[in-house]
Order: C-alpha cells, then structure tokens, then sequence
C-alpha cells in the first residue's frame, strides 16, 4: 500500500490500523533545536480523542503518546521522530457482521477490489483513528512554524451556519464547548441538533473553518505545488472530507473583478482578503482562511440495503461506537494537517534564494 508519507522536506509517514495494536507515526526532515512542548502535543491529542463529550463517539481511549527518538531535554535533535500511541479499547466484535458485506459509502468495496484482502475491524487502515498521528506531528510543526498561528473551528453542522466565520478574531469560546464553534448561540443549536441527530440513529455532516495568523510573504511553489492547492490535498486526505474552498471560494465566481480583487494598502497588505492570504500559489502576508467540508459519518444505525463479497443484496445496520457528527473531532486534525503544510513550506523557502 502506497501514499502513506506526506511532505517533501518536513515528512510525515503513518502506520497502524484502527484495530490493531497501535498506529504512529515518524517524522523526517525536522532541524535541531526546536523547542518541544510535550504537554502541548498531548493536549492536541486530546482535542481528537474519542469519548471526550456526550455528541462523539464513546470509545474510550486515552491516546496517550509515546516519542520514542529524535526529542532530547526538550529540544529536537534532526533525528527522525519516532512515536507510538497504543490502541487500548478496540472492540473487534462490533464489526463481524460486515466481515462479508460492504456497508454504504465506506471504503470497504473498494479495498476489497483493489487488494482482494481488507481488515473488516473498523475499517482497518481507512479508519479515521489514523488520524491520530497526524495530530501529534502537527503538535510538533505547529511548534516550530511559531509565530505563526492556525486557529480552526466548527462553523456549520447541517444547515445551521455561522454568518461570515472568516471575520472571526475571538477564539476563547471555542474550547469552551463540545462542538467547538465560537458562537455560543450557534454552538448551543448545533449542540442540540447532533444529540437530535443520534437519538435518530443518523448522522449530520458539516464545515470547519481555519484561519491562520501572522503568515510571512512566500509560502508556497508558483506551478504544481501552489500554496492553497498543498492544503487541498492535505484537507482532502482527511478521511469524509467533501469540498476545500479558500478565500471568497464559490461565492467568488457570482463576483465581478471589480468586487473581488483585493487593493493594496502601501504597505503591501490588501484591504480586502477574497484571495484568503495567497495569490500565484504564494502566501501573501494576509491571514490564511479556507472551509473544509465533511460529509456525514457513513455509519447510521438504522436498517440499509447493501451487497456483499457474493453480490447479493443483503440488510445491514450499524453498530458499535461512531460519531454522529465528525466536525467537532476534526478541528484538531485540520489545525495538524494546516501545520503540516506551512512546516514543510517554511524549510522550501529558505531555499528559495540566496
């Protein structure tokens, strides 16, 4: 199985499955001398872990990170990171009755073409448990790309959506509730929505929004590795994920010129932001903003049609523990996979000229 590294310079490469002993991950291409957070590491785990509120998933695990190399007295050393986080409370059993059958819009049909072979046990290696290690090498980029800031949030679930989230500049609340919206009139509807949305045995897809602060000019390859369309990827890879949007996005293509293009200031910022911080695939020194849009859980727990290995039309219904709304978990992941992108474009730009 191929695709399993992100980055060019500042890499991740993951491993486990969702079921399996434990998932990781290593890290290559981070200098020496970095400062690292430990503490910092673990609580962003924390922000993705299951069973944290009543809206997510109950599965128990305390996601408790273990680095193994290339961190010395607090400081990186240029050796490859090394880490483990240990599967604690699979529950293999919930998932024999799909040890044949394929359930609706997951990845289970596809693995089984494409290797003749799948880990039934939560989905194996497309389980978004993967994630996990996406987290705690995020942690670490996001420690060394400082000053800058990367701040996601939750600003829709179904159809309720916050009025201009790309105008946000208070992020205290967001913390302060499950769903991780910073409307706390917004996040007490989305709160009772999703618990809504459960007690029907459905799910509910919805929208993370990301802003990043204090980004320097020249991010970003002008051609195929253009600044916006590496975070595309790197939003894309996220597992539901539907649609990435950056700056005016879609609404932008209803504009003319006149009302989109983004005047200069003397100083060089732009006294609008409709190129969402990057124009020729190169940060401009704005903030950074884009939508990532996540479908809803594949997993209901109500009665569909479905086919299995012999392709016959069989009954299926989801059990186990799953998420009836993914967004909330996801911040986290989106935050990891932001810094990801702007660590490994940080090392390319001082190579860019001398």
């Amino acid at each position: 199985m191929a695709g399993n590294t992100f980055g060019k310079v500042f890499t991740l490469t993951t491993y486990g499955e969702s079921h399996g002993p434990a998932l990781g991950g290593v890290i290559d291409g981070c200098p020496a001398g970095v400062s690292i957070d430990i503490d910092q590491i673990q609580e962003d785990l924390n922000r993705r872990r299951p069973g944290q509120s009543a809206i997510v998933t109950q599965r128990k695990e305390p996601d408790t990170v273990e680095l193994y190399s290339g961190i010395f007295e607090g400081k990186t050393t240029g050796v490859p990171i090394g880490f483990v986080i240990h599967n604690t409370n699979q529950k293999s059993k919930d998932y024999t009755h799909i040890k044949d059958s394929y359930r609706p819009s997951h990845a289970d049909y596809v693995y089984d073409q494409k290797y003749g072979f799948r880990d039934y046990r939560g989905g194996g290696r497309s389980s978004a448990r993967e994630t996990a290690a996406r987290v705690v090498a995020g942690s670490i980029a996001k420690q060394l790309i400082q000053p800058m800031q990367i701040q996601a949030f939750v600003s829709a679930v179904g159809n309720l959506s916050m009025k201009h989230p790309e105008q946000v500049d208070d992020f205290s609340f967001i913390e302060q509730n499950p769903v991780r919206c910073p409307d706390p009139k917004m996040a007490s509807k989305m709160e009772d929505y999703i618990k809504q949305i459960r007690k029907e045995g459905d799910t509910v897809g919805g929208v993370v929004s990301c802003i990043v602060k204090n980004v320097p000019v020249g991010l970003g390859e002008p051609v195929f590795d253009k600044l916006h369309a590496t975070l595309g990827q790197a939003m894309l890879s996220i597992n539901a994920v539907k649609g990435f949007e950056y700056g005016s996005g879609f609404a932008g293509a209803a504009l003319q010129g006149s009302a989109h293009n983004d005047l200069y200031n003397q100083d060089g910022t732009t006294k609008t932001n409709n190129s969402g911080g990057v124009q020729g695939g190169i940060s401009n020194g704005m903030d950074i903003y884009f939508n990532v849009a996540f479908k809803p859980v594949a997993t209901i727990m109500q009665s569909q049609e479905t086919i299995d290995k012999k392709g016959e039309t069989v009954t299926m219904e989801g059990k186990g523990r799953h998420d009836p709304c993914v967004v909330p978990r996801a911040v986290p992941i989106v935050e990891a996979m932001t810094a990801l992108v702007l660590a490994d474009f940080s090392l390319r730009t001082k190579n860019s000229k001398i």
